[in-house]
């Protein structure tokens, strides 16, 4: 391989070929393809509720028609505020079909959080959860853009309220808003005037995490959308004929894409289980049988460290991938040997709309023998991923640099801010923060973040490879990594783990162990056991909280 041009990776996809021409101009047209081939289909399967793809339609085109009735206008943006309910998706096509976009808002959020991304995006419309609305956004949609709020409650489409997830649910009409299902019984039956969506139109903003200063919009268009759903149906083979199992949350970008999205291109059910709770997951494996999910791999930990998890949990699942956080050696094989299914990595971000690089289905990620990291797969067709320097230039094979990346999942831009969109998406790459590097063949290896390395001495270390070796200590459940000051050395490794279940172990004999497999500036010189790391809600291990 003499140049990234060469796409030397395109042969690990079997008949996949260098190009992938989008198969709808929008997802709203991909979304009526899959109703018009099986209307009767089921579209969301919700503990013990369903809905087929015609009543999907059905409840979407109400819901569009009553927010043209209030005042709803092509190019404004409805923002949700739900956990993983089938409202979400009624919201989203309904929101296409109005001819505006989706904001997909953290349920987690408070009032500080809300508060910017209702301002920032703009929004005209607040669909929330009851809960939510009673507990946070009341008190911010005052100071809004917001002219109609919309509430809706988790206990709607199913008739079980699992007490593990449904403790304190209760139904509660506010003053000033305005009941979603009434809004829909109100006009069933009509029709929204037809709208055409452009792949180029925007299909929703989505925020990202806010690492370094206020979060941004990222712009994902129509056809990033279908593109990427596309990568999930046919290189990451989220087969029709099957179901997928909605394990990270749906308003992250994993969630709108490897869950909704291609759900809706395939078409195949959707199984939403509310929230993330292992016990609850395990059951919605048994009843539905999903035949297929992505998801972080601390979502995957949980399952397997449940007490009541057996192999039978997994026997349906055809199709396994993870992303979001990186996956040590030991936690793929942990997995496999579990499950007896093979968990493939999944790289991307928020403003590639999902994944740029997939391990091939039926392939084992290979170990980097140097630095024992994991593969996160290889560019999806489409797709050209270089490594590059400070200075924008390539660097060769093998060696490390920035991960950026080009293709058709790359959004076009961040919300209102024509800087930050110059910054990181310089002539249409996206320059990703991630620090990596691309063998021979193809296969793309993360390092770490960028602004997470640490400088020992003068000498280089990437958190990622300490934690993948304390992974490998029996007693470790999870561990995180993080440079501290030092008088001596400028910086300083030190490590946060916490341990599995009926696990005792002190610190001295954690540090033997790593001081034994590294590196001497590399080993953590001090570590601390806690109960639990600091995660985002789609399991990604939060760095910044642990350095206080």
């Amino acid at each position: 391989m003499t140049s990234y041009d060469d796409k030397p990776w395109l042969g690990l996809y079997g008949d996949q070929t260098a190009t992938m021409e989008l198969e709808h101009p929008s997802a709203l047209d991909m979304f009526r393809a899959g109703v018009g081939s099986d209307p009767d289909g089921d579209a969301v399967k919700y503990f013990d509720g369903v809905l087929s793809r015609g009543e999907l339609d059905e409840l979407s085109d109400a819901l569009a028609c009553g927010l043209l009735t209030e005042g709803f206008a092509p190019g404004d943006r409805l923002a949700v505020y739900l956990q993983n309910i089938p409202q979400f998706v009624i919201a989203m096509i309904a929101a296409w079909k109005a001819g505006g976009m989706l904001v997909s808002i953290n349920p987690m959020s408070r009032e500080r959080e809300l508060t910017y991304l209702l301002k920032d995006s703009g929004a005209t419309v607040l669909l929330s959860q009851e809960g939510l609305y009673d507990e946070v956004a009341r008190h911010v949609v005052p100071e809004s853009t917001v002219r109609l709020v919309l509430t809706t409650s988790e206990l709607e489409y199913q008739s079980e309220a699992d007490e593990r997830l449904f403790v304190g649910s209760t139904r509660a009409r506010h003053d000033g808003t305005t009941d979603l299902a009434d809004l829909m019984d109100r006009h069933r039956g009509q029709t929204p005037p037809p709208v055409s969506p452009t792949a180029q139109d925007i299909a929703f903003l989505t925020y990202t995490s806010g690492t370094t200063g206020q979060p941004k919009g990222a712009m994902n268009t129509h056809g990033n959308v279908v593109f990427t759903a596309m990568v999930y149906r046919d290189c990451a083979k989220f087969a029709p004929g099957g179901s997928v199992l909605a394990i990270a949350p749906l308003f992250h970008i994993t969630g709108l894409i490897g869950h909704i999205a291609v759900s809706l291109l395939a078409p195949m059910p959707l199984v939403l289980a509310y929230r993330f709770e292992p016990g609850v997951i395990l059951d919605t494996l048994t009843r539905h049988r999903p035949t297929c999910t992505i998801g972080a791999i601390t979502a995957f930990n949980a399952l397997l460290d449940h007490p009541d998890v057996t192999e039978d949990h997994f026997a349906s699942l055809q199709t396994v991938y993870s992303g979001g956080a990186a996956i040590s050696p030991t936690a793929e094989r942990r997995f496999r040997e579990a499950t007896g299914r093979q968990v493939h990595n999944a790289y991307g971000l928020t403003e590639t709309t999902s994944p740029m690089t997939l391990t091939p289905f039926g392939s084992a990620s290979p170990v980097d023998p140097a630095s024992g990291a994991l593969s996160v797969g290889a560019p999806v067709p489409s797709t050209i991923v270089r490594i590059q320097d400070d200075d924008g230039n390539d660097v060769p094979l093998g060696e490390i640099g920035e991960i950026v990346a080009e293709g058709p999942q790359v959004v076009a831009g961040y919300w209102n801010k024509p800087e930050e969109t110059a910054a990181s998406l310089p002539g249409g790459a996206l320059h990703s923060g991630d620090v990596g590097f691309m063998n021979e063949d193809g296969w793309i290896f993360i390092v770490d973040r960028k602004k997470d390395m640490i400088n020992a001495s003068g000498y280089k270390v990437w958190p990622r490879e300490v934690e993948d070796v304390l992974a490998e200590h029996p007693a470790v459940r999870e561990a995180a990594v993080i440079g501290v000051p030092d008088d001596k050395r400028g910086e300083t490794v030190k490590a946060f783990i916490s341990l599995r279940q009926g696990q005792h172990v002190e610190p001295e004999e954690i540090i033997a162990f790593c001081k034994e497999r590294m590196a001497a500036y590399k080993y953590p010189r001090q570590l601390e056991i806690i109960e639990e790391l600091p995660k985002t809600v789609t399991g990604k291990i939060l760095r910044r909280q642990l350095r206080g």
